[in-house]
């Protein structure tokens, strides 16, 4: 299947903006270009954006409800209640119950915290860990990263006698859920500047609140910062606006001072002495914490998060690596065997969807399996598995179309559903199940059309070779954390040429490595590496003339640092 290449164009209104900026901060033109597409088209903008400031977060009393939550928060203090902060299994929950516990833990020895379990309780808030809360003694309950669609479970907590305090980043119904205070920036009264916060990003802005209610310095809070930041990078949320600040401080802080729980994650996944990305988290560090969730229990990952032992954490961290292991084998057999399954769909490039089923599956993983197969079928998947005695599954998408809204549309069908556009989750009862496969298929069938089952590649600008140095590199960096709503460039160079160098790498040989110059320049080289694409080696050694869609990095070899093309496609010029 061949990509599209979505090639952005600029308007005149850019252009003059983009220049004026090149003028007044002495700035490449196309880094400015960059700068305008995202929104950042003043000179007091360019330099917030980059060099993000925490006096620029917005006041946590904005968000509806706040002032609710920190008046219960500081009368359970007061009267020494039993507090129990709750949270998801996933990387988004679990930083946000290590970030709250973490906090108060100082203010109080009545504190603990409870994740549900994935397989025998499911997502979110449930009965069992309200009967937990019951059964010890707890009065209030901080739910993180979930609660915001709980309603009959937070009326089963009030007639036990518990409170609960929800913070919640996912899309809520008309009806929310009767608790003291329900923290959630996307709720339709919410005026709070900044709706994109994970779930932990929530938790810290209540925490952020409380600290401003009781005088405590803001200072306090910035050792939290690396967990917002995993949870930024884990849940994939647009990293602009207050995300932006977020992260970047959360990033400093990661790279300079860890804690003990991240450090050892850290070790594990061999980044000591690197310089930790936004990428690393969401390759590396995000799917161990996740692995916890999945494979065993989600507690383990928070028990990691608040160690205060180098032995413990080196214990911890050695443990999410290996359930990291067990996750990829398992992982694998399941995409085979569900790849094996479509294969067998005779109409199968009619579809406009896919939905596969087997209830044998490892509920822990076919998240993952959704996103291998939307990956590389191009389609909406649903991955659907038996837990219990219900059918429980995870969707993911394809770019403009919203599975959110099309699992919605089937909730007359489902026990539960939750998430956004691009993934969702779901259950349902067995005796629905072709019902909801129809209806899925068909809502694909009506809303998604050929051209949007086509990969897309989307590329910010053309460029010359010649632009490729490291000076427009470092203003590159400046764009940095990159991430959803400002992804890292992706450049194009048109009837580029092999200087003769060019050479096929790999065991296998599958790979090319690069060294390419312009056709109509005839200028120095640039070196770039095509991981899998050895099938354009044979016209681009005769000579043909060739196109390449590429983003830049850095390359350190022997002390001396060049930058290279990371190729992400290659087409033969005038195809």
């Amino acid at each position: 299947m061949t990509n599209k290449w979505n090639i952005r164009t600029n308007t005149e209104e850019e252009l003059q903006l983009a220049n004026m900026l090149a003028e007044e901060l002495e700035l490449n033109p196309v880094t400015c270009m960059l700068l305008v597409r995202r929104g950042i088209d003043s000179v007091e903008t360019v330099r917030k954006f980059f060099k993000p400031n925490l006096n620029d977060l917005h006041d946590p009393f904005l968000m509806p409800d706040m002032q609710k939550a920190v008046k219960r928060l500081n009368k359970a203090l007061g009267n020494k209640e039993k507090i129990l902060i709750y949270g998801d299994y996933d990387v988004d929950g679990t930083t946000a119950v290590a970030l709250v516990y973490k906090f108060l833990r100082p203010y109080s020895s009545m504190l603990d915290y409870y994740i549900p379990d994935r397989y025998d309780e499911g997502y979110g808030i449930s009965y069992k860990g309200i009967d937990f809360a019951k059964e010890n003694g707890f009065t209030l309950v901080i739910a993180l990263d979930c609660g915001i669609k709980a309603i009959s479970k937070i009326e089963y907590a009030r007639e036990k006698g518990i409170d609960f305090i929800i913070c919640d980043h996912h899309m809520p119904d008309d009806t929310l859920p009767d608790a003291v205070a329900v923290l959630d920036a996307k709720r339709i009264d919410s005026e709070y500047p900044f709706e994109h916060l994970s779930g932990c990003g929530v938790g810290f802005k209540f925490m952020q609140a409380f600290a401003k209610s009781n005088d405590i310095p803001f200072s306090s809070l910035e050792n939290l910062l690396e967990l917002t930041a995993v949870s930024i990078a884990s849940d994939i949320v647009p990293i602009m606006g207050e995300n932006r600040i977020l992260a970047y401080y959360g990033l400093k802080q990661l790279n300079s001072n860890p804690s003990l729980g991240l450090r050892g994650i850290i070790d594990v996944c061999g980044l000591s002495g690197k310089e930790i990305t936004i990428s690393d988290i969401v390759f590396k560090i995000g799917p161990r914490i996740n692995a916890s969730g999945r494979m065993m229990n989600g507690k383990e990952a928070v028990e990691l998060l608040l160690a205060k032992n180098k032995e413990i954490a080196k214990e911890k961290s050695e443990n999410i690596n290996q359930y990291n292991e067990d996750r990829r084998e398992l992982d694998k057999r399941i995409t085979d065997e569900a790849n094996a399954i479509i294969n067998d769909i005779k109409n199968i490039a009619d579809q406009k969807g896919i939905v596969v089923y087997n209830p044998l599956w490892h509920k822990g993983v076919i998240g993952i399996v959704a996103s291998r197969l939307s990956e590389k079928y191009y389609r909406p998947s649903v991955v659907l598995t038996k837990s219990s005695e219900l059918i429980t599954g995870s969707a993911r998408s394809i770019s403009g179309f919203d599975i959110y809204k099309t699992i919605e549309a089937c909730r007359d069908l489902l026990e539960n559903f939750g998430g956004h556009t691009y993934a969702a989750g779901l259950s349902l009862k067995e005796e629905n199940l072709e019902k909801f496969i129809a209806r899925f298929m068909q809502l694909a069938d009506e809303e998604i059309d050929y051209e949007q089952m086509r990969p897309q590649i989307e590329i910010d600008q053309v460029i010359d070779l010649t632009h490729i140095n490291l000076k427009f590199f470092n203003e590159l960096k400046k764009l940095n954390p990159f991430g959803p709503n400002n992804d890292k460039p992706v450049f194009c160079s048109l009837r580029v040429k092999d200087c003769g160098r060019s050479r096929l790498v790999g065991k296998d040989q599958d790979h090319l490595k690069l060294e390419i110059y312009d056709d109509m320049t005839n200028e120095s080289t640039v070196h770039g590496i095509a991981f899998g694409m050895s099938k354009h080696f044979s016209y681009i050694n005769e000579g043909q003339p060739f196109d390449v869609c590429y983003t830049i990095e850095e390359n350190t070899y022997n002390g001396v640092t060049t930058v290279q093309l990371m190729i992400k496609d290659i087409r033969l010029s005038g195809d």
